[in-house]
């Protein structure tokens, strides 16, 4: 969204407004110019009357995850908020998106892939920056609820509901859960996430692994539930370090010493990642899916995941 000319109200406005609180930094941490081109690739569609400037709605979309507001909660927010307006680039002689065009714009940029080009644009740039230490990559996986409630059993395809038939049941640690999986590659050292993929729940961890490697790290950190000798073999042969976690097979009575030890070495490494899948079930609370359906949770997630990797360049960035 290109600058655009003030308004007569707003040339009095204090320029500080835009400054405060969680919006500190926000508007600085990256050139947001590409973010809005690729918002306004959404242009032509109907986002309701009077048409709303697209990159502004974009921008909105991540206002409304950075704060956790529902469509109400942001409309008013857009409503009453002037560093709000300002940050989304909103006139203060303009109307206000109300709830159904937010909800509208924003299963739109699901489907449309904007929440994820966004996403790749911003790490981009954070690379650019030279944030990304790309010393490792720690890849991992978390469970999220399905936003709908579970079905009675774990019968296969049959129970689920018909609102979620992409959802499916998965155990762990004794328990059944309903929902997804979140798999996740965060860059040792900044601590950003890289790589994002959501899928149901059952689908194995090791199975998708490959799409959370990314190719220009030094080392591939991960548990146990990620090993096999064919993925040692493939880091091996691109000169990756392979700091996978060894489980004992059922040959073995315990672990070689040096094995057991290595795997300690590797778990304080892997400590990282489990702070990102915390922060973003306690402090956005993503620990169920707000949106049914795989294709409206995974662009959640994503836009959570961004305003993650914002908030934390921002703590990155030199002073």
């Amino acid at each position: 969204m290109g600058e655009r000319q003030l308004g007569l109200a707003e040339a009095f406005l204090d320029p500080r407004m835009l400054a405060a609180g969680k919006l500190a930094g926000l508007a600085e941490v990256i050139d947001w110019g590409p973010i809005d081109a690729l918002g306004e690739r959404l242009r032509g569609s109907e986002l309701g009357r009077p048409p709303y400037a697209e990159a502004g709605m974009l921008r909105a979309l991540y206002l409304q995850a950075l704060y956790d507001l529902s469509d109400p909660g942001l409309e008013e927010a857009l409503l009453v908020r002037i560093d709000f307006r300002l940050f989304c680039g909103f006139s203060l002689s303009e109307r206000t998106p109300d709830e159904t065009t937010i909800c509208r714009f924003r299963n739109q940029a699901a489907a449309g892939g904007l929440i994820d080009a966004a996403f790749i644009e911003v790490n981009r740039q954070l690379e650019a920056k030279g944030l990304m230490v790309k010393k490792g990559t720690l890849i991992d996986a978390s469970i999220v609820s399905a936003a709908s409630r579970r079905p009675p059993s774990e019968q296969g395809a049959g129970a689920r509901l018909q609102r979620e038939p992409e959802a499916s049941f998965t155990r762990k640690g004794g328990k059944s859960y309903f929902g997804w999986r979140l798999h996740v590659g965060v860059d040792q050292g900044s601590g950003l996430v890289r790589r994002v993929l959501v899928t149901p729940a059952h689908v194995n961890e090791s199975s998708v692994a490959e799409a959370l490697i990314c190719g220009d790290e030094q080392a591939i950190y991960a548990d146990k539930a990620y090993e096999s000798k064919a993925r040692r073999r493939r880091l091996k042969g691109r000169g990756v370090k392979d700091r996978i976690v060894h489980r004992r097979h059922k040959h073995q009575a315990a672990l070689p010493h040096w094995q057991a030890v290595r795997n300690r070495l590797i778990a304080t490494r892997r400590a990282a990642v489990e702070g990102v899948f915390g922060t973003l079930k306690r402090t956005y609370a993503r620990n169920r899916s707000r949106f049914f359906g795989l294709t409206k949770t995974a662009a959640d997630l994503t836009r959570v995941l961004t305003v993650y990797n914002l908030r934390r360049a921002m703590a990155l960035a030199p002073a």
